[in-house]
């Protein structure tokens, strides 16, 4: 039912087919685990077809290794009339210690849709419910207007990146 689950979590183990040549899960895998992540708890909330619009500030803070357990959240940090803003953390985790550590983190936007090759659609308010969900909203609000002017500025050098 849209409007009610803001928040999805994956767990599952990097495998030997996740990591590069040095042992440690690659960039492009942990950014497909951020987008599949994030697509599931737009598409919960919006109760839509959604698309990735942008991914800010992505952080690769400590390596994920084979055998860590990964652990992707993706919550609902603020909404427009049909985008959704998400901060998004994965954390790793060596099974032996137990020791969590996290590994990557950003903010993305989706926009939901009326169906998949169509025209936004809007999505249900949501509303921050403690200091910390309030904290994060001001995050995406202040990400919006860095984003918004680094728009300008590729327009600026690119005429034709503007966007539809």
């Amino acid at each position: 039912m849209p409007g009610q689950q803001n928040e999805v979590t994956f767990r599952f183990l990097a495998e030997p087919t996740d990591v590069n040549f040095g042992g440690k899960v690659h960039g492009g895998m942990v950014m497909k685990w951020i987008d599949q992540a994030g697509y599931a708890c737009a598409v919960a909330w919006s109760g839509a077809y959604c698309v990735t619009a942008s991914v800010s500030g992505i952080q690769f803070v400590k390596p994920i290794l084979i055998g860590d357990l990964v652990t992707v959240r993706a919550r609902l940090i603020h909404t427009g009339t049909s985008s959704m803003h998400l901060a998004v953390d994965v954390q790793a985790s060596d099974l032996r210690s137990g020791e969590p550590r996290l590994a990557t983190s950003c903010v993305m936007v989706f926009v939901a849709l009326d169906r998949p090759d169509g025209r936004p659609a809007p999505v249900p308010a949501w509303v921050p419910r403690n200091e910390d969900d309030v904290r994060l909203q001001g995050f995406a609000q202040r990400l919006m207007a860095m984003s918004k002017a680094m728009e300008h500025e590729v327009v600026a050098l690119h005429p034709v990146a503007q966007r539809d």
